[in-house]
């Protein structure tokens, strides 16, 4: 009988290449131990739980039944629950309960409450067995759980009534929370932002990635210079459960061999090499105002044989012993280990093979389970590729088909690129992934074999499609010609793809006319579309400014505005109001305040709230344009110190403020962290300045950080280059709390622009059309600097700010090597921009005006539109909301 789905009864149809069974083989090649899966949480399909549960005798049911977990729902369960666990989970009583373990106690009494929707949501897709949505992401850059948690489930006031009475505020306890290191930067928080949209829309939703011991690093400012120390975050982790039951044994190296079976069919079978087990750890991922709970899993890498070698150990070779343990353990140790060396690079493609071939083996297994014809695989898949790091899914979701499942080449092929969709991030080629020919020659050795068949196969169609354009097959081709032969992942992602999606109207535009142009010209411009990013209303109003949230509600009669964003545009009712006006003013002031007085304790510098507050906080990057930021900063300061006392005090005083962190190998960011903390040194030290400037860099820049930094922002900069900055979400963030852009004509900062007007945002510099142009004239004509430039310039190197030997390649980068990210062509406009703020923001009313309609006008940078236009466009799949009794 065919299974029902929410679309209704989907007749089954044999495959024709294959029969439908189990895997008869394991993830890897003849010899490997088979993968544990016999009866876990996750190992029954619908009809196998009702035979399982019709064979359990009434009795046992109903003993089950009255003790199921219940979900505490008053203050005094709550405190009940917390007391519980800190006397027995964590094993602490009345008299030795410190935040810590009052931190422990109010997470795990959450994290039960989660876990039994989690456990009611995982068993009604299972039913429902609906089209599953499967998001790749090396990096989920989730921040804090339990404030999240608290939040979704709508109990934050009760648990903070309760931790009152057990001797605890609620702010010291959501203090104790380590941020989950998984992620770097806008692509990881990205990936947080639409689970927790998947999650409250109700779509069926997976996020895999690597479970990282050590995340991306901690930042510590030494002398000014970013010095990185482990983060090991680890230590007590309440929201993840290990799945120990849960393992894949993954292969790396060896070799390929290849015969003829009986009927004269080509098979490959890789063996030998060496096999590393993937355990799986899971994490609840809460819906806001539902009782949807999706997962997150994340793999960990360890040994496949044990722990250590015990013959070695007995013969005295202690190091030898655990070779094998600590190899298989550093795939999932880091985040990005620096791949300025061979070591890393394999190190690197070691963990997207690891991360991929263990989530498509979960998949595989899932889909498995309903015992559905191959065919069907794209209308029960839906993988995204979240940028290029997944990539290695495609050529391994081919080798699992036409190997392990004996379909041919042409029914595989069609089913893979019905299944993925790509989600492309950057312009910039160096972000571009290539991996050398050898090195996935010499550690997936089948995987390089599918790419070539791959290639083979498109650049054969390209031939016929466009026979008088030979010069097109070099270009496309995803083997670079180059010495060594590279891989280009990015082509191959397009190739394996139904949808190529970019992240801005403009960064979708620029991608077609770009990288990718030849691709438009073979597949037409259908298979290109784009997505512009959102970020979730629920962690960046309602968690990180929540009296701004609760303002909001008052005027729009409740917090529906949470789950629809576009219902802020009422707000524009209220512009004149003085009363909202009055308190949307207290609010922004109250956040200032409380980043005045965090950057009081963390870095010991006295700012003052009634300044212009002017952030810059993103990764660390030169076509980010940190740099043009701290040249207008000390230009500034400059000018102030040219004037007489009396004009000084006619000027707006302005903190900036800047945080993020440099990849380790990235040495000219580095650089800019050095010349920040430099100026801060001098200007914040200069008594003829006083309060008129100061300059901050906040170290170990994260979410939670994020989370008080961002409504405490007047004017927050997006400033790179034009066309280099695919999206950009930061924007968004600022803008929704009430702080106003200066930015560049660039990613997401156009339509910005065009939903919330001209007048309420400060654009400046060239446009992407001319920035080739600009580029060219460097090289090629007459290159002038900017006079106010020139003097910045002039004052770092006559040792102004430090060893101006430590500057120099930043200076000369922009001087004598081209100017690539075109700072000297910007600065003017740049400088000329801050003038105007500094005018408008003397005009508060007219100030306050701008930010109210700002907010009111920022309905569409929601990720809950995001995914319903991925879940459209791209993905094809519907909601399965909750059953509307729980019993079930």
């Amino acid at each position: 009988m065919a299974s029902k789905t929410t679309s209704g009864t989907r007749e089954r149809k044999p495959s024709s290449s294959a029969p439908i069974g189990d895997f008869q083989e394991p993830v890897g090649p003849v010899g490997m131990s088979r993968p544990k899966h016999k009866r876990t949480v996750t190992g029954f399909g619908p009809q196998e739980i009702k035979s399982v549960e019709a064979s359990i005798p009434e009795p046992q049911r109903a003993a089950w039944k009255k003790f199921s977990a219940k979900e505490f729902s008053s203050k005094e369960d709550f405190e009940a629950e917390v007391v519980r666990h800190i006397e027995t989970t964590l094993a602490r009583s009345l008299f030795n309960c410190d935040e810590a373990a009052a931190y422990g106690g109010t997470s795990l009494a959450f994290r039960d409450r989660l876990v039994i929707e989690w456990n009611k949501t995982q068993q009604n897709q299972t039913f429902a067995d609906p089209k599953r949505v499967y998001y790749l992401s090396l990096e989920f850059l989730m921040g804090r759980a339990l404030d999240n948690a608290m939040l979704n489930v709508g109990m934050k006031d009760v648990a903070k009534d309760g931790l009152s009475d057990l001797g605890f505020r609620m702010e010291d306890i959501i203090g104790q929370e380590r941020d989950a290191a998984l992620g770097n930067g806008g692509l990881g928080r990205l990936a947080a932002c639409f689970l927790d949209s998947l999650a409250t829309l109700n779509y069926p939703a997976w996020g895999y990635a690597l479970r990282y011991r050590y995340g991306i690093f901690k930042q510590e400012i030494v002398d000014g210079y970013q010095v990185e120390i482990p983060d090991y975050w680890l230590d007590f982790n309440p929201w993840e459960f290990p799945r120990h039951d849960v393992t894949v044994d993954i292969q790396f190296y060896g070799g390929v061999r290849k015969y003829m079976d009986e009927s004269g069919k080509q098979i490959s079978v890789w063996e030998n090499g060496e096999i590393v087990t993937a355990v799986a750890y899971d994490a609840p991922v809460p819906g806001y105002g539902t009782k949807t709970t999706n997962n997150l899993r994340l793999w960990s890498s360890k040994a496949s044989h044990g722990e250590f070698d015990f013959t070695k150990f007995n013969s005295g070779e202690y190091e030898a012993s655990v070779a094998d343990q600590q190899r298989a353990e550093t795939i999932s140790a880091v985040l990005y280990p620096n791949d300025n060396l061979e070591r890393g690079k394999e190190l690197r493609l070691k963990q997207q093979y690891f991360w991929c071939a263990a989530s498509l083996f979960d998949i595989v297994r899932r889909f498995k389970k309903s015992k559905k014809a191959w065919s069907e695989f794209p209308n029960q898949v839906a993988i995204q590729l979240n940028d290029t790091h997944p990539t290695l899914a495609i050529p391994e979701l081919l080798r699992i088909l036409i190997d392990l499942e004996g379909l041919n080449w042409d029914d595989a092929w069609d089913i893979v690129q019905k299944t993925f969709g790509y989600t492309n991030h950057t312009v910039l080629p160096e972000a571009l992934e290539k991996w050398s020919v050898p090195l996935i020659q010499h550690l997936l050795p089948r995987h390089l074999q599918i790419i070539y068949d791959i290639n083979l196969q498109f650049l054969q169609y390209v031939e016929r499609s466009f026979p008088k354009d030979r010069d097109m097959l070099g270009r496309v081709s995803i083997i670079e010609e180059s010495q060594p032969k590279m891989v280009r992942m990015a082509y191959l992602a397009v190739i394996g793809s139904h949808k190529v999606n970019g992240v801005a109207e403009l960064h979708s535009d620029l991608i077609k006319t770009t990288i990718f142009k030849d691709f438009v010209k073979i597949y037409g411009p259908d298979k290109f579309t784009n997505v512009t990013n959102g970020i979730t209303p629920r962690r960046w109003l309602h968690q990180a400014n929540p009296r701004l949230s609760e303002l909001i509600a008052s005027k729009l009669g409740g917090y529906d505005f949470l789950k629809d964003l576009t219902l802020l545009h009422k707000l524009e009712n209220f512009v004149d109001d003085k009363d909202f006006r009055k308190e949307f003013q207290e609010i922004k002031y109250a956040n200032k305040v409380r980043l005045a007085k965090y950057i009081k304790e963390a870095q010991g510098i006295p700012v003052n709230p009634s300044g212009l507050f002017d952030i810059q906080v993103k990764r660390m990057h030169e076509y980010k344009r940190q740099q043009l930021n701290i040249f207008g900063v000390i230009h500034r300061y400059l000018e102030l110190k040219d004037m007489s006392p009396e004009d000084r005090k006619k000027m707006q005083p302005r903190v900036s403020i800047f945080g993020g962190k440099a990849a380790p190998g990235y040495w000219m960011a580095k650089t800019v962290i050095h010349l920040i903390n430099q100026v801060s040194k001098i200007v914040n030290a200069d008594k003829d300045i006083g309060d008129l400037l100061k300059v901050v860099f906040l170290e170990d820049y994260n979410v939670s950080k994020a989370e008080i930094i961002v409504p405490a922002s007047d004017i927050s900069e997006h400033i790179s280059t034009a066309g280099t900055e695919a999206s950009g979400t930061s924007n968004m963030k600022f803008v929704l709390n009430g702080g106003l852009i200066i930015g560049t004509c660039d990613g997401a900062n156009i339509e910005i622009t065009r939903e919330v007007g001209d007048d309420n945002i400060f654009l400046f510099g060239n446009l992407a059309e001319d920035v080739e142009d600009l580029r060219h004239g460097h090289f090629y004509g007459g290159f002038e600097i900017d006079p106010q430039l020139k003097r910045v310039f002039e004052t770092v190197r006559n040792g102004t700010f430090g060893d101006a030997g430590q500057f120099s390649a930043l200076v000369n980068s922009i001087v004598e090597h081209g100017d690539y990210y075109l700072v000297s062509d910007d600065f003017k406009s740049y400088i000329d921009t801050q003038k105007l703020i500094n005018e408008a923001y003397k005009q508060q009313d007219e100030w306050l005006t701008k930010t109210i309609t700002a907010v009111a006008r920022m309905g569409f940078f929601s990720s809950d539109r995001c995914i319903e236009e991925y879940a459209n466009e791209i993905w094809n799949c519907e909601p399965l909301p909750p059953p509307e009794k729980n019993g079930a």
